[in-house]
């Protein structure tokens, strides 16, 4: 029951909170010393009981007339905060499995399909558990005469409403505490299953140096900057087009009762499709990949715009934006190692820097799902969106139409763009391969 706006400025905070959070991690983390579980793993196992508590208590909702924006506001810092100290150091697994670059490809293969087919579960359960809950659409006042029948009626509603509302919102923390079992139970299976190799990221000549110094070698490092940039603008693209794609479904398409259906085919498109990005990234190259994967969303975003609803074209959409999804989350993941490699090679004395690389990685992902969500938001909010109507006003359609295809369209083409002037192509990467070989 807060106010757009509100729910806008907690979102903006949050990603702001983690351009501090994501690198202070990362900095913390090369200062780790290794013990007997690796450097890595203790982050994460100590930081999962207490984002667990978190997490649930962004759900819950406190019997507080004022406060509840304080509230919010903490405790989505506090987890993004945990989240971070998970996440941050389960990305940089990759770099401390193996040396080999078609190791570290596969491995980012497998972990991608399992986090999109962890989404898919966390879709599933959410809606599943919530939807349960029926919650009827609300008429816009314009429709409501002003008679004593409508009045008795709008009475009746409300109490239905209110009786909803505390429905929906035991559905929410049940839906809050089996994510957060599963949340426990895959940190566990990944704690227990993973040994890091300590000498799978060093070579002979590191020495160590300090964390500002690393810090700026790592922004001044041209491949590093072009692709997390290029990573910027199609995630954003592919965020705004999920974030929108079930208001998109039910208010401009009319499928109000399949839109948790199209999400699910979104989903399982991009799980299905990982796979298939591995081997073709293997086959022709990994810049040929993003082009041919991240460009091949941009007919069926205008297609299913200029089109007429229909719900045939409407779930063709679904997969297609699935496949390219899968090459959007896969392939700037999978080249992040390359560019390690290439930092290295550049900078032979410097050592440790592994999770600054990734730190920032994951704060681009968080930021451009807050930013999506914040654009939504407050596009829609000024549109005149009514939460839960059973209809919306024509400029809420038009916005919605600009959120899934248009300004997608647009961030798919500037990322591609930039993604152009990435400088580790195939030839490069064996090159950096045998003088890393040579170096160690």
């Amino acid at each position: 029951q807060l106010d757009p706006f509100y729910a806008s400025i907690i979102l903006f905070v949050g990603r702001a909170w983690d351009a501090i959070t994501d690198p202070m991690v990362g900095f913390f983390i090369s200062k780790t010393p290794w013990t007997r579980f690796g450097r890595l793993m203790p982050w994460i196992i100590f930081s999962t009981p207490f984002a667990v508590i978190s997490y649930f208590l962004i759900w819950f909702v406190p019997d507080i007339s004022r406060g509840q924006v304080m509230w919010y506001l903490i405790f989505y810092c506090v987890f993004q905060t945990l989240v971070t100290c998970f996440h941050v150091p389960y990305s940089a697994l990759t770099m401390f499995i193996s040396r080999e670059q078609s190791e570290r490809d596969s491995a980012t293969a497998y972990r991608m399909t399992v986090e999109v087919l962890g989404t898919v579960l966390g879709t599933a359960i959410q809606g599943q558990i919530v939807g349960k809950v029926v919650t009827p659409c609300i008429q816009s006042p314009l429709f409501i005469s002003e008679t004593n029948t409508s009045a008795s009626m709008r009475d009746v509603n409300m109490t239905h409403y209110t009786g909803s509302l505390t429905d929906t919102r035991n559905a929410y923390m049940v839906a809050a505490g089996v994510i957060g079992g599963l949340y426990i139970l895959c940190a566990v299976i990944l704690s227990v299953g993973v040994r890091e190799k300590r000498e799978s990221s060093e070579l002979q000549s590191d020495e160590p140096v300090s964390f500002f110094r690393g810090l700026k070698l790592v922004m001044n490092h041209g491949a590093y900057i072009k692709l997390i940039t290029g990573f910027l603008f199609t995630s954003l693209a592919f965020m705004l087009l999920e974030g929108n794609f079930a208001l998109f479904c039910t208010y401009t398409l009319g499928f109000r009762n399949e839109f948790q259906n199209i999400l699910l085919a979104i989903m399982l498109s991009a799980t299905l499709t990982i796979p298939f990005w591995h081997w073709f990234l293997t086959r022709f190259g990994k810049k040929t990949a993003v082009y041919v994967g991240i460009s091949s969303a941009v007919p069926f975003l205008i297609v299913v715009v200029v089109l007429d609803s229909n719900l045939i074209v409407t779930y063709i959409v679904a997969v297609a934006a699935g496949i390219s999804v899968a090459a959007a989350f896969l392939l700037p993941w999978s080249m992040l190692p390359d560019v390690i490699d290439d930092f290295k090679l550049q900078h032979p004395d410097s050592r440790g820097h592994e999770a600054i690389f990734f730190s920032f990685y994951v704060f681009f992902t968080k930021f451009t799902s807050g930013v999506s969500l914040g654009i939504s938001t407050l596009s829609l909010d000024f549109a005149g969106y009514q939460t839960r109507g059973c209809s919306q006003p024509s400029e809420v359609n038009f916005t919605l139409k600009m959120l899934v295809s248009a300004v997608p369209v647009g961030l798919i083409l500037l990322g591609l763009l930039l993604f152009k002037l990435y400088p580790i192509d195939e030839e490069k990467r064996r090159e950096n391969k045998k003088a890393l070989q040579d170096l160690r």
